[in-house]
């Protein structure tokens, strides 16, 4: 059965809310209709939203389990949800590592498909939750603001970095809670990332257990996986203040966007130039003013960040580390520029070069900008998403 009715949310995280709305769009012009329940209007919109479900005719689709999570008001009595007493399909794609959400993935609707932006990360749902049948591999896509540019060498910024940062220290007070043993237990593991930069969280995390515990069982991983989350964001803010400082203090100008970054150390603070925190709109609008538009993965080894994609459709230069995923789609100096997290010695070099060779630059922002515009815009995303939902198995 193909159904005609999709239902996405806003009005929680503003980011997940945004992409929704660029997949409404897409799913308009496709022919859906589509309704967007709005949580900051949400005891206005429930009957709204009532009357939208048709019965094997309408899918859901959210990220970041919002509106299954255990939302009261999506809650019909007995503990039953609207989209199970419906025979909603509920469409799920998480956009961080599984191991945040291990309750949620505990309890999952009677209908479910759960997409994951990171290939390693569908392997981790295939070992850890084999109970979930149809997980599958989708990356995020990118938007597109506007048909016309400014041009290269006219742009404001030489290099913009869009996205929050936190102290790595910040995470330390999860590390010391308990003891000493525990402490150093923690910090083998973020040195063996810091060392070992192409390694997931998942396997040195293993590693590190393995080593330390005789007879560990699946179950005993999933649960240390589950209770780890720190060390995550630990080497993920660690890596993206060490690339943002290493090209402030190399002399590199660099506009940050978002909350945090007053809180970097770097000898050449007048470098860092900061614009507070924006909205998503905001933060594409401001990589169309740029010439090099820098990310720094969140720990995705087998997959990609929609910065990368709004970049390239911005016609900045995307200027990344990389993944499985990115060697896949795009090729080093010629779609985008790769430096590595092994040798962020190198990335000063690789940034001065794309800053000094305008031509060079300019070329490979458009040849970004059309691989983007052909396979990685959020159109593309809802194809897939629309095909997905038309299995028959899954109603």
């Amino acid at each position: 059965m193909t159904a005609k009715k999709i239902i996405l949310f806003k009005g929680q995280i503003e980011t997940l809310g945004y992409f929704s709305e660029q997949l409404a769009k897409a799913f308009h012009q496709m022919g859906y209709e589509v309704y967007i329940f709005d949580f900051g209007k949400e005891y206005q919109g429930i009957n709204d939203l009532i009357w939208f479900c048709e019965k094997e005719n309408t899918v859901m689709i959210t990220f970041n389990f919002i509106g299954i999570n255990g939302e009261e008001i999506f809650d019909v009595g007995n503990g039953i949800t609207l989209w199970d007493q419906r025979e909603i399909l509920c469409v799920n794609i998480i956009v961080d590592h599984p191991f945040y959400y291990h309750e949620l993935l505990k309890k999952p609707p009677k209908r479910y498909l759960l997409f994951c932006i990171d290939q390693h990360h569908v392997t981790y749902m295939e070992r850890f939750f084999p109970e979930i049948k149809y997980v599958s591999f989708l990356p995020l896509g990118g938007t597109k603001l506007s048909d016309v540019f400014i041009p290269y060498e006219d742009r404001k910024y030489d290099i913009v970095f869009t996205g929050n940062y936190t102290p790595p220290h910040t995470f330390d007070k999860y590390m010391n809670r308990i003891d000493e043993d525990y402490t150093r237990f923690y910090r083998t593991i973020i040195e063996d990332l810091m060392n070992n930069p192409d390694k997931t969280i998942e396997a040195a995390i293993e590693k590190q257990t393995r080593a330390e515990i005789e007879g560990v069982t699946e179950e005993d991983l999933k649960n240390a996986f589950a209770s780890m989350i720190f060390i995550d964001l630990y080497i993920r803010f660690h890596f993206r203040g060490l690339v943002v400082q290493t090209l402030v203090d190399h002399g590199f100008r660099v506009d940050v966007f978002g909350k945090g970054w007053d809180l970097l150390q770097c000898r050449k603070k007048s470098n860092l130039i900061q614009h507070g925190p924006v909205d998503s709109q905001e933060c594409i609008r401001n990589i169309m003013d740029s010439r090099i538009s820098l990310n720094v993965m969140p720990w995705f080894k087998a997959g990609a960040h929609d910065r990368i994609f709004n970049s390239m459709l911005s016609k900045a230069v995307c200027l990344s580390d990389g993944s499985t995923y990115i060697q896949e789609q795009f090729t080093d100096n010629v779609d985008l520029s790769v430096y590595s997290l092994k040798n962020i010695d190198r990335l000063p070099a690789i940034t001065e070069a794309l800053l000094t060779n305008i031509e060079k630059a300019k070329v490979i922002a458009e040849s970004g900008y059309q691989m983007a515009l052909a396979e990685h815009t959020w159109r593309n995303r809802a194809t897939v998403l629309s095909e997905a939902i038309k299995r028959e198995d899954m109603w």
